[in-house]
């Protein structure tokens, strides 16, 4: 897969800074800019989906702030970051310890944006391509959610299956600032913080749930 006669990892490390993520200076992500050129690169290749992956997200941004302030959540465990989009929840699990990564995405930029940011902070991450929606349940001990209910579509794809994989075991965290297809009535809040999603620097609340 290539982006305008660059690799599409060799494009994200050229055409996207490598910046301190707001209220998590322990982790570097690549982020899209002005001058990243990310609007020539969809008109080029049809396969370029929205470009998620390549700014900060609420609720990433607040699984990743979690994991790390309370690293006992992932220490020697195994960890699934459903939906990984840049790979932030991902790399946070794996610097707080967490035993084996594997971050998920539909979306083949966002497997390669988190390939890229995982290496560029140090850490493995295993990455898999494809809906895990549609699967069994994963052979891991805690799922970090962040962001997967955004729109009615993916939330109801997504809400049974994490209904059961938490039926089988597997502990469930998500990360929202409560938007509409959140299922508030199977979460319980952990924590909450606000975070500057943008560069207009406004701070936004975003929360911590398990998923019950």
């Amino acid at each position: 897969m290539e982006a305008g006669g660059l690799s599409v990892a060799d494009f994200i490390r050229e055409r996207l800074p490598l910046l301190p993520v707001p209220g998590i200076p322990e982790i570097m992500l690549h982020k899209a800019v002005p001058a990243s050129g990310l609007g020539r690169l969809a008109a080029r290749d049809d396969a370029f989906g929205s470009p998620y992956w390549a700014y900060y997200w609420l609720g990433g941004l607040a699984l990743a702030r979690f994991v790390l302030n309370r690293p006992e959540t992932v220490a020697g465990r195994r960890v699934l970051d459903l939906g990984c989009g840049s790979g932030l929840v991902a790399i946070a699990a794996a610097k707080a310890g967490a035993a084996g990564v594997l971050a998920a995405d539909v979306d083949s930029y966002a497997v390669a944006a988190t390939q890229v940011n995982a290496a560029a902070n140090g850490v493995v991450v295993e990455v898999a391509l494809g809906d895990l929606t549609d699967g069994p349940v994963p052979d891991v001990d805690l799922i970090l959610a962040g962001d997967v209910f955004y729109d009615p579509a993916p939330a109801a794809r997504v809400m049974p299956f994490l209904a059961r994989c938490r039926a089988a075991g597997v502990e469930v965290l998500v990360g929202d600032p409560r938007r509409a297809p959140l299922p508030v009535e199977r979460l319980r809040v952990l924590a909450e913080y606000a975070f500057a999603e943008t560069d207009s620097g406004v701070m936004r609340a975003s929360e911590v749930f398990a998923f019950d």
